[in-house]
């Protein structure tokens, strides 16, 4: 079974060039499916081992061909022909290793979790929209400690969590090319500042004009 994305994200890709789009959904499919890894509980073991078995199975497409798994077949369909090879896909599995950590995830903890996921995805993602001159790691990491604290059950690790995300937030212009990126970006900057009480669901009325906003101006 394949995972969907999120209305926001649906709605970011819908933007993306239509040369980009295949590769790009197989990318964000691929978080989503990390995702799935820890969203059952966070049994540290199962989701050790799931997650290795992803990181294995990402690093032999450089290879071999994939095994019937729609997520690997589309990455090697559609992913590695643009350059990215399937090691730098498995070191994303790093960073959510990171929440499955036995003690309580202090700021160092959070920082690397941010960087391997929401960092390497937004730079991943920029070289398949054709435009890696801007650096968009921040706004990546930015995006996914939100993205934790928006589905955290630990108000502690949510809290610091944001306070992180601030640290990092990312609100320049942002060229046409990258704007599916930055049309996430602008809802990590809308998420912080109405804080944890007053979370929007994905794909709500607000958020889609944000997007569409951002999708024209660039702001």
């Amino acid at each position: 079974m394949t995972l969907d994305l999120d209305p926001d994200r649906r709605l970011a890709l819908a933007y993306a060039s239509a040369a980009a789009r295949p590769a790009l959904e197989a990318l964000w499919r691929l978080d989503v499916t990390f995702a799935s890894v820890l969203a059952t509980g966070r049994d540290r073991m199962v989701g050790r081992i799931r997650l290795a078995w992803w990181s294995e199975a990402l690093e032999r497409l450089d290879r071999e061909a994939s095994p019937p798994e729609l997520v690997l077949r589309a990455l090697q369909a559609h992913v590695l022909p643009a350059g990215i090879a399937g090691a730098e896909l498995a070191a994303m599995a790093e960073g959510w290793e990171i929440l499955l950590a036995e003690e309580p995830l202090d700021a160092g903890a959070l920082g690397n979790y941010a960087a391997g996921r929401g960092g390497a995805l937004f730079a991943l993602s920029s070289r398949l929209l054709g435009d890696s001159r801007r650096t968009v790691d921040r706004a990546g990491a930015s995006w996914a400690l939100v993205d934790l604290a928006r589905h955290s059950s630990n108000a502690d690790e949510a809290r610091l969590a944001l306070e992180e995300a601030a640290r990092l937030a990312d609100d320049a212009l942002w060229p046409r090319r990258l704007r599916p990126l930055g049309m996430l970006s602008v809802l990590t900057l809308r998420d912080l500042r109405r804080g944890a009480g007053s979370w929007e669901s994905p794909g709500s009325p607000g958020r889609m004009l944000r997007m569409l906003r951002h999708r024209l101006t660039g702001t």
